[in-house]
């Protein structure tokens, strides 16, 4: 998790903190602080040991903070969350056991939008429920304007297989497209019709908007969009050539 630790989103993340309270196994958290000051972290998170904190002494932003909070994972697995929304119950243990069962490199669920009143709407994103090969989740991204076919969020990965991945692109936003790109062309995985994020929806989120935001969405998504589909014809042409060489 990468924190700014921003006053209107702190009650938001001693949310999420309780949310991974409820988790029904065992976990560890690294919670990147963004250029932050450490003692306004929210006493509950200061105070469980399961959670470790990378502090960062000026900004670098939500992709290169999750990369470096990345160097202190030392779990076969990961997943990432962010400092405003929550965890239902089973989100962990749903695809911790999946993912154990199968093997596969990845296993994701479904997000669901978390609306002020406490209502619920479940996203159905364009990727279908079901076992996918590797480069098989860019082609449900049909254009750099269209829903991205998975969100980071949703995905519970092996370590090695983020890391192999690059962790998080060199984007100011969208840098979480080019992880799930790669992850996901990298390694079969699976989604599953089950879900295992609630994705907070409020005016101070950053995705809501606003000149700061407009002014990069365009090019992000373009560059991400893009990465996506020369990276899954790339390891296709290297898988056939691979086929048709001579044992």
């Amino acid at each position: 998790m990468a924190t700014q630790l921003k006053p209107e989103r702190l009650d938001y993340l001693v949310e999420m903190h309780a949310s991974l309270a409820r988790q029904s196994i065992r976990w560890q958290a690294v919670i990147a602080l963004d250029g932050a000051n450490p003692r306004h972290l929210p006493a509950p998170l200061a105070a469980d040991p399961r959670v470790r904190v990378l502090e960062l002494p000026r900004p670098v932003g939500a992709g290169a903070a999750r990369n470096l909070a990345l160097n202190l994972v030392d779990t076969d697995l990961v997943t990432y969350v962010d400092d405003d929304d929550v965890l239902p119950d089973d989100s962990l243990a749903v695809r911790y056991q999946r993912i154990t069962e199968t093997g596969l490199g990845w296993i994701a669920g479904w997000s669901a939008d978390l609306q002020m009143d406490g209502s619920a709407t479940t996203w159905h994103c364009p990727t279908p429920p079901g076992l996918h090969g590797p480069g098989d989740v860019t082609r449900y991204w049909t254009s750099p304007h269209s829903p991205i076919p998975l969100g980071q969020t949703m995905l519970l990965a092996r370590t090695d297989l983020v890391r192999a991945a690059g962790g998080h692109g060199g984007l100011p936003q969208g840098e979480d497209f080019l992880m799930v790109n790669t992850v996901t062309s990298l390694s079969a995985g699976e989604l599953l019709p089950h879900v295992v994020y609630f994705y907070r929806k409020h005016p101070a989120q950053m995705t809501a908007g606003g000149p700061v935001f407009d002014q990069y969405e365009e090019q992000c998504r373009t560059f991400a969009w893009q990465q996506g589909r020369r990276l899954s014809t790339a390891l296709l042409a290297l898988h056939q050539e691979h086929a048709k060489a001579p044992a």
